[in-house]
């Protein structure tokens, strides 16, 4: 569907004429706010955007968000309907573009790319450091309560009374890069490298397996949440059948 302002009104308010009135709108739309698409509905408290995240069939996370006039009661709903289905649903309070997931992956890739043109890391280098480090963790519990572990004992507010400053030192320190013709080349061929000629499908159809095992860890593991365990096994039958 295109993503144009224009049409996604249009396209919203012909729905919101043919649909009955107690029924949810939502769109996948990553660029486009719900206030925008539901702009020139007569019911606009009932539309929404419900972000999955690639691969949508395997990854749990959907990005649950509002427009200006769209009813809490609405949200509510397109979330406990995300979860019966075995996704792990997050409420967007504010719009922002791109939502959240997108942004996190931008502000870390800004990073990856200011290594590279620094020539500080490879890209094979750069992807190992994050796939083979940190991405582990964060595959099991976000970055906030990782360092309520690397607080200690004294956990989170450990962290925050000793740690958190030399962390906001660093974070003024993080680059912005030149993305030049020639950095982008220079992704291209450490990617073409990674790739070692393995076509996009056939890695698109590993990284689907091993998600898919590493989401059964994960719902087998304490303290993981109903919804997360729900959303493993339902991603795990999906893939499965993809």
């Amino acid at each position: 569907m295109p993503e144009r302002p224009d049409f996604k009104m249009k396209l919203f308010a012909d729905m919101d004429d043919g649909t009955p009135v107690d029924s949810i709108i939502a769109s996948s739309s990553s660029g486009i706010t719900p206030s925008v698409m539901q702009s020139r509905c007569k019911h606009p408290e009932r539309v929404l955007v419900g972000h999955p995240f690639n691969p949508p069939h395997i990854i749990p996370l959907v990005e649950v968000v509002g427009g200006a006039k769209t009813s809490p009661e609405a949200i509510k709903q397109a979330i406990a309907f995300y979860t019966s289905i075995g996704k792990k649903a997050i409420h967007l309070r504010k719009e922002l573009p791109g939502h959240v997931a997108n942004r996190l992956q931008a502000a870390l890739y800004r990073e990856m790319l200011y290594l590279i043109e620094q020539g500080v890391l490879s890209v094979e280098d750069t992807d190992a450091a994050v796939s083979y480090g940190p991405g582990l963790r964060w595959g099991v519990m976000g970055q906030s309560l990782q360092w309520h572990l690397g607080g200690g004992a004294g956990g989170i507010e450990h962290f925050m009374a000793h740690l958190m400053d030399p962390l906001q030192g660093m974070m003024k320190a993080l680059g912005t890069p030149n993305i030049t013709p020639a950095l982008k080349q220079t992704v291209i061929d450490g990617v073409m490298r990674e790739a070692a000629g393995r076509s996009v499908d056939q890695l698109a159809q590993k990284e689907n397996e091993v998600l898919i095992g590493l989401l059964k860890l994960r719902a087998n593991g304490d303290g993981v949440s109903p919804a997360v365990k729900s959303g493993a096994q339902t991603s795990a039958m999906a893939g499965a059948t993809a």
